[in-house]
């Protein structure tokens, strides 16, 4: 399936159906420091759309409009990360939201390896690259390998989603996972308010 790669925005009138999957590419890991450069999507039907950004200005309505958009579904492998950038950088507040790597906390007590690579591997019997996760995304042009790794961290969040929604069935955390992804942009506020580093909830 291919993948496209759109300058700016999303076109006009594209469509995700009612849930998307969404990830994205920064200069680091730093919500204060590191720019946002690159918003990849699917649909789940195997074709991925990533978006380089125009920095500073981030110009791009269409994107803007389904990450807030309350009918649709977007489903994130650590959501939290990239909902605080989208709020910092693109002023927009993401919701709904799904986080494969907190339903995956919430069932898979018997592991550590939450990362999305190691769950790809066991639901999905997927393998992953992560060779790229650390190239330059503020590049005025992206690499072929640069577009295939950012399409590969969102081709399989609907299906890791569909395995993750019966594991959190068979152990009767539905409710209890709905009520953290219901949080997650909220912990996304505090994170860009400067609470990023603290657990509000910790004793002491």
């Amino acid at each position: 399936m291919p993948n496209y790669l759109h300058e700016g925005d999303i076109p006009d009138g594209l469509s995700f159906g009612d849930s998307v999957a969404v990830d994205s590419e920064t200069m680091g890991l730093r919500l204060g420091r590191d720019p946002l450069c690159v918003v990849q999507l699917s649909a789940g039907d195997g074709d991925a759309h990533v978006v380089r950004l125009g920095r500073p200005q981030y110009d791009c309505p269409n994107l803007k409009r389904l990450l807030a958009d309350p009918g649709v579904l977007k489903i994130f492998h650590f959501g939290r990360f990239d909902i605080a950038m989208f709020l910092r950088h693109l002023g927009v507040t993401t919701t709904p939201v799904y986080c494969t790597k907190t339903a995956s906390k919430l069932t898979r007590t018997y592991t550590d390896r939450h990362g999305l690579k190691d769950l790809t591997k066991e639901l999905l019997g997927v393998d992953i690259s992560k060779q790229q996760q650390c190239s330059d995304w503020g590049a005025s042009q992206l690499t072929p390998e640069q577009v295939a790794y950012a399409a590969s961290d969102v081709l399989n969040l609907h299906a890791l989603k569909a395995k993750l929604d019966q594991m959190l069935e068979r152990e009767g955390r539905v409710e209890l996972a709905q009520a953290c992804f219901d949080f997650i942009p909220w912990r996304a506020k505090l994170d860009t308010a400067g609470w990023e580093d603290v657990d509000i909830f910790a004793h002491g």
